[in-house]
């Protein structure tokens, strides 16, 4: 270990997390229970809403919250969490975990905007002996060719000799109350032996499941870029099934199930692949590689297969519209849901708006209905202004279930429908005998 680190900086652990979203709060509050930490966010209405143990996201375990934030407020600075969007209060801090969002721009290129805007915030305030730990997505190479040179130009500071960066990448599944943060297993790294060893016990303190430490940061980056790759080019093969297997008539659902009765089968479903990881985050890895000179062709088919998808629904509802003597112009519709998955209010990256845009394309008056998600998010993100509530005054020619929230498996679908209207179930999620068509 160099000797420009003392030994107090390792032995009291006082941990910044940036950014408080989906990825952030659920790691303040477990590293609350041993630690001082200091939820940080730009967005000043986030941090007082959490300072109030209001989240959402309804990701945060509220009694967990109001736990570690009184915990604070009783033992000041020895453990707990508190929250700022001050700048200045993350000078007391020595581990710096980023988890701002890493999106993509409307090239499909990735947009590393909040990630180097968060490396500037944090080069003017950190000190030697610190450690910047990034758990954001990025290509591999991103943490050291990106962010660390960025740290070293507004710190002074120079980069494995005055602080040091690790990278362990989120595994958060929105809206997963069993899987959570401490259930599953954490990949760590860090830019030095001893680093590495560092980072993987402050998180071999809270997660439960273990982890798995990596033998550079570049291989715990690629890890989390494949994770989700690997997932999309699955759904997309059984995404084109259902493409082929509607030209010919046969339930793509029957045929997995089917197929399934075999022990080595992976049974993936069809389905609209959005999200803030798994529609995204292969970009990043064919980014990198088409930066390298290689120009991925499973991983971009795969993608142009999931992005279509909305597209395809939209065109079979209108193809059974017409079957049912359904004049299309003016034809009201709805579409239930618009999160992208169930009981979750994420709207980050969903592809029911390729089915809204669709609809809207072929001259129909579309509605949007979703319990879950906000309306002022909703308009803010896409333009797209979605009901509150449904009115049984409204009757729709055609009904468009786009995700299985649990008030969509058992609603009464008749009561908002025209006699001779259509049902169509994106995720196979109804009786089949009361729907027209599904995925």
């Amino acid at each position: 270990m160099n000797q420009n680190i003392t030994s107090q900086s390792l032995i009291e652990t006082k941990i910044a997390i940036i950014g408080l979203g989906y990825v952030g709060l659920p790691l303040a509050i477990e590293f609350g229970k041993k630690y001082d930490v200091l939820g940080f966010d730009i967005n000043a209405s986030r941090v007082e809403e959490l300072s109030m143990c209001i989240d959402r996201t309804q990701e945060a375990n509220l009694q967990d919250l109001k736990l570690v934030t009184e915990l604070k407020h009783r033992n000041k600075s020895q453990i707990g969490l508190g929250f700022s969007s001050n700048i200045d209060d993350l000078k007391h801090f020595n581990i710096f975990i980023v988890t701002v969002p890493t999106p993509i721009d409307q090239f499909k290129t990735p947009d590393l905007t909040p990630l180097i805007n968060a490396s500037k915030m944090l080069g003017s305030v950190l000190k030697k002996g610190d450690i910047v730990i990034y758990e954001s997505t990025v290509y591999p190479g991103c943490t050291e060719e990106d962010c660390v040179p960025v740290l070293e130009q507004i710190s002074g500071l120079k980069f494995n000799t005055d602080f040091f960066a690790g990278y362990s990448p989120e595994r958060i599944n929105p809206g997963d109350k069993i899987n959570t943060l401490t259930k599953i297993k954490k990949v760590t790294s860090g830019s030095t032996l001893e680093i590495a060893n560092r980072v993987d016990d402050i998180y071999r303190s809270i997660i439960e499941a273990g982890t798995h430490k990596a033998p550079s940061i570049k291989v715990a980056e690629a890890s989390k870029a494949i994770e989700n790759a690997q997932r999309d080019i699955n759904i997309s093969f059984v995404n084109e099934l259902a493409l082929i297997f509607d030209r010919m008539g046969i339930d793509t659902h029957d045929v997995i199930e089917a197929a399934g009765t075999k022990w080595n089968f992976l049974k993936y479903q069809p389905g609209l692949v959005g999200g803030h990881c798994i529609g995204v985050d292969p970009y990043y890895l064919a980014h990198k590689a088409q930066s390298l000179g290689y120009h991925p062709q499973v991983i971009l088919s795969g993608r142009r297969v999931n992005d279509n998808m909305g597209s395809f629904v939209a065109d079979k509802v209108v193809k059974l519209m017409i079957q049912k003597d359904h004049k299309i112009k003016g034809a009201k519709a709805l579409i239930m849901g618009i999160t992208f998955k169930e009981n979750c209010p994420d709207v980050r990256n969903t592809r029911v708006v390729d089915i809204y845009h669709e609809l809207i394309s072929f001259g129909l008056k579309v509605d949007i209905y979703d319990p879950w998600a906000g309306v002022d998010e909703v308009q803010h993100e896409y333009g797209i202004g979605i009901i509150d509530k449904l009115d049984d005054a409204i009757k729709y020619d055609v009904v468009i279930v786009a995700v299985a929230h649990s008030e969509f498996l058992t609603f009464d679908y008749k009561k908002i429908m025209q006699d001779n209207g259509v049902i169509f179930d994106t995720k196979a999620c109804l009786d089949r005998k009361i729907v027209d068509g599904r995925l």
